[in-house]
């Protein structure tokens, strides 16, 4: 059991120091906003990142990073229809979750987004699109800017990777 506790901390670590190796993170302090809005990281309250697929071996992937009385919280939703077409359902769900973070977990979490960007909301069912949408909440918002936009595709994956290995490891 312990082995299996060492390993999935020796995963996030690894994921964490890829994602700072690949932005150029080592030595560096880490600004404290996210960037063209100049939102502070002490003013995030919520993060939404959610894909999903309705197409053959339909998906649905969500992860929530949020403050609730105190605490960081992480929440995340696995569904899958392997060899269907979506959308998929509740029915469909093969992984979920809801824990407390760390303080230095959440300060990682954060440290993923402080290069992106954030753009005003513009609803639309019409796009069709798979995702992934992603969503930022903060202290004083005026729920005007809202839609999250990693600054590249790689900051994503990073992304990504840092929060599956969190849903993954053993509490």
């Amino acid at each position: 059991m312990e082995i299996m506790v060492m390993k999935r901390i020796g995963g996030i670590i690894l994921v964490m120091l890829c994602c700072m190796t690949l932005f150029g993170g080592c030595g560096k302090k880490i600004k404290e906003t996210i960037t063209n809005r100049k939102i502070p990281f002490d003013d995030v309250t919520e993060f939404y990142y959610t894909y999903e697929n309705i197409n053959f071996n339909a998906s649905f992937q969500r992860y929530r990073f949020y403050r609730e009385g105190g605490k960081y919280m992480f929440q995340h939703e696995t569904r899958k229809k392997p060899g269907e077409y979506g959308p998929t359902t509740e029915e469909d769900i093969t992984n979920t979750g809801t824990f407390e973070l760390t303080a230095e977990e959440w300060k990682d979490f954060l440290s993923l987004l402080k290069d992106g960007t954030v753009k005003a909301r513009k609803d639309s069912g019409e796009s069709g699109e798979t995702g992934p949408w992603m969503f930022i909440y903060w202290r004083n918002d005026k729920e005007k800017y809202q839609v999250f936009a990693f600054p590249s595709y790689d900051a994503r994956v990073c992304f990504e990777e840092f929060c599956s290995a969190i849903a993954h490891a053993e509490r």
